[in-house]
């Protein structure tokens, strides 16, 4: 500290000049440990409360944790666990790809062509709102009790969704981007592959996540009804058992199965398609 003369000619010590407190930056592992960090602590919570509930409302009501744990041993030591999940998953992937395969091209259709458009949309607004489940009766007599009529309410649950999001994402595409690459000498694959299809595929693939959860939806209805395995049939089967340490392992197994199917379209949208701004 130093010493300045004032106007009354008393010396008086300078003032240090005062640092600003910078910000700590965030470094991508102490991001990353942020997140594992709220991740363990809303497991934790979870389980917590879980287990709360089932001594609130008693073993016959509520498995506990504990009891579920068990019960996940038992099936998945003989194989049953196993087989249900993958069944199950099988179903799901089948019948949700075909509707990525037919939803996406018919949206984009519908979208650039009005008359298209203007034919299908009634249809379109019409079934879309009735719910798979309500054509589950005639899935089965019109396919039988196989593997086709569960495929079909999977495809039936998903199509609607993925077409009506791509539709979405083409008429979203600012006109006078069309204009100015047909201007300049594009050929209609060229302006599809450069302005229609970078703006389509975000829409796409947040259909492609609202689709796949109702996939996960209908698979249980459908198991349900005409189904000796998959997880579906699983949980149905438990209840007539009396197994409820049974049903709670279905459920949670479908819970996390979706859990991964999600990661994987969002870490798919962040590497494979990252040049196309998707944001998941």
């Amino acid at each position: 500290m130093s010493l300045a003369a004032s106007d009354t000619g008393v010396a008086v010590p300078e003032r240090a000049p005062k640092r600003r407190a910078g910000r700590v930056r965030s470094t991508p592992g102490r991001e990353q440990a942020r997140r594992t960090g709220s991740f363990l602590v809303s497991i934790v919570l979870g389980l917590a409360v879980w287990q709360f509930f089932a001594w609130y409302m008693g073993p016959t009501l509520v498995s506990s944790p504990a009891t579920t744990w068990g019960a996940a041993v038992e099936l998945a030591r003989d194989g049953t666990l196993l087989e249900s999940c993958l069944v199950s998953l099988q179903r799901i992937m089948i019948g949700w790809g075909a509707g990525i395969l037919v939803g996406a091209p018919l949206g984009i259709l519908m979208a650039r062509v009005s008359l298209i458009r203007n034919l299908l949309d009634p249809y379109i607004e019409f079934f879309r709102f009735i719910p798979p489940i309500a054509f589950v009766t005639l899935a089965i007599a019109w396919f039988g009790i196989g593997e086709t009529s569960k495929v079909i309410l999977i495809f039936y649950t998903s199509v609607f969704i993925i077409t009506i999001n791509t539709i979405a994402g083409v008429l979203s595409i600012n006109e006078s981007k069309l204009l100015a690459a047909t201007s300049l000498g594009a050929s209609r694959r060229q302006v599809f592959t450069a302005v229609v299809l970078p703006a389509t595929v975000p829409h796409l693939v947040t259909g492609a996540r609202l689709a796949l959860g109702n996939s996960f939806l209908t698979i249980v209805s459908a198991e349900i009804v005409a189904a000796q395995t998959g997880l579906g049939s699983l949980i149905w089967n438990s209840r007539n058992f009396g197994r409820i340490d049974w049903i709670f392992v279905g459920i949670i197994a479908l819970g996390i199965l979706g859990f991964l199917c999600d990661r994987a379209i969002r870490v798919l949208g962040r590497t494979v398609l990252a040049r196309y701004d998707v944001k998941v």
